[in-house]
C-alpha cells in the first residue's frame, strides 16, 4: 500500500451510491478507496483479503449486519481503524447509538462534495468531525478537552440525576423514563434541563456524550 495514501472502505448495500461515493472518493488527493462491502459480515470478510482500511465509511440501515453491530466489531477488532457514518438518519438515538459504537463522525447523504471532503479530512486527521449533529461542545467531551472540571460537575450530581443520566443513554423517550423513574414527565424535564446547564451541553447527544466519556452510561 502507498503510505502518502489513505485508504477507505465503503460500506452500503446500496450499490449505485456505493459506486459514485468510491468515485468521488478516489478524485479527492490523497484518498484511495480500496474495497466496497454490501454489509457487515461482507466487510469482514473483505478486511482480510484486501487489508485494515484507515477508515470506513459506513451506513446504518443494511441486512445482514447493520451499520451499530458493524461499528462495534471494527471498534473491538480494528481499534486503528476511525469510523465516519453516512446516513439518511438523522434522529438523536441513532446518532446516539454509533457514537457509543466508535464513530468519529455522523453526516447525512443528502451533504454537498465538499462538505463530505471536509468531514474525511477532519476524520483523518483529528480522529473526529464536528458538524450541526456532532457540535463543537460534543467534541471536546469526546476528546478529553474539559477533563479537568469532569469530575467538579460529576461530583454535583445527585443520585436521581444519576439514575436519570443513565436511563437517557438508552433509547428509551423521556416520558418513558419518567415512567420507569416514577417521577412526572415535568420533573423528569428539569432533571434533564439541570443536567445541560451543569455539562454545558444544548441537547441529549452532549449529555449521553459527557457520560459516556465518564463511564456513567452503563445501566
Amino acid at each position: 500500500m502507498d503510505q502518502s495514501l489513505t485508504y477507505i472502505a465503503l460500506v452500503d448495500d446500496h450499490i449505485l451510491l456505493r459506486n459514485g461515493l468510491a468515485a468521488l472518493i478516489n478524485s479527492f488527493n490523497g484518498y484511495q478507496v480500496s474495497f466496497e462491502a454490501d454489509h457487515g459480515k461482507d466487510f469482514i470478510n473483505k478486511v482480510t483479503n484486501h487489508g485494515t482500511p484507515d477508515i470506513v465509511l459506513l451506513d446504518i440501515n443494511m441486512p445482514e449486519m447493520n451499520g451499530f453491530e458493524t461499528a462495534g466489531w471494527i471498534k473491538e477488532h480494528l481499534p486503528s481503524t476511525k469510523i465516519l457514518v453516512l446516513s439518511m438518519m438523522d434522529n438523536e438515538s441513532s446518532i446516539i447509538s454509533m457514537l457509543k459504537s466508535g464513530a468519529g463522525g455522523y453526516i447525512l447523504k443528502d451533504s454537498k462534495p465538499s462538505i463530505f471532503r471536509q468531514a474525511l479530512d477532519d476524520i483523518r486527521d483529528k480522529g473526529f468531525y464536528m458538524n450541526d449533529l456532532v457540535t463543537h461542545k460534543m467534541l471536546n467531551y469526546v476528546k478529553g478537552e474539559e477533563q479537568n472540571t469532569d469530575a467538579a460537575i460529576i461530583a454535583r450530581l445527585s443520585e436521581k440525576e444519576l439514575i436519570f443520566l443513565k436511563l437517557a443513554c438508552t433509547e428509551k423517550t423521556y416520558k418513558e423514563i419518567a415512567s420507569e423513574m416514577n417521577l412526572s414527565p415535568r420533573t423528569v424535564e428539569g432533571y434533564r434541563d439541570d443536567l445541560f446547564a451543569k455539562m454545558g451541553v444544548m441537547s441529549r447527544v452532549g449529555m449521553v456524550l459527557f457520560a459516556i466519556k465518564n463511564g456513567l452510561h452503563k445501566v
